[in-house]
């Protein structure tokens, strides 16, 4: 959905957090990964700044491979630490969800 850049800034770090739970990965999957599920408007060098950052908060291990189709490319991992954030980011999710919800059905 285009138009969504500026509400997804708060949460695009727990997005990518949950992405890369998934399996490890690395950058332009979790880019495309994202615009499949139809965030089109998020850019490539966004996903990178914000792995930067969970590398800089250590909620990440790095490690390079090989890739098949050129350079080595940098993995990412979730490590113990960001399995807390992450959860912690559903916990804070699912207050903000039920308080919107709240307001919704409050018409």
């Amino acid at each position: 959905m285009n138009g969504t850049t500026e509400m997804l800034k708060g949460i695009l770090e727990g997005i990518i957090l949950e992405i890369i739970n998934e399996h490890e990965t690395y950058g332009y999957e979790i880019t495309s990964r994202l615009q499949q599920m139809g965030f089109d408007d998020i850019a490539q060098g966004t996903v990178y700044t914000v792995l930067l950052r969970l590398e800089k908060k250590q909620l990440v291990t790095v490690s390079s491979k090989k890739s098949t189709q050129g350079p080595m490319r940098k993995f990412y991992a979730l490590n113990a630490a960001g399995q807390v954030e992450l959860a912690t980011f559903w916990q804070r999710w699912q207050f903000i969800e039920g308080q919107m919800n709240t307001l919704k059905g409050a018409k």
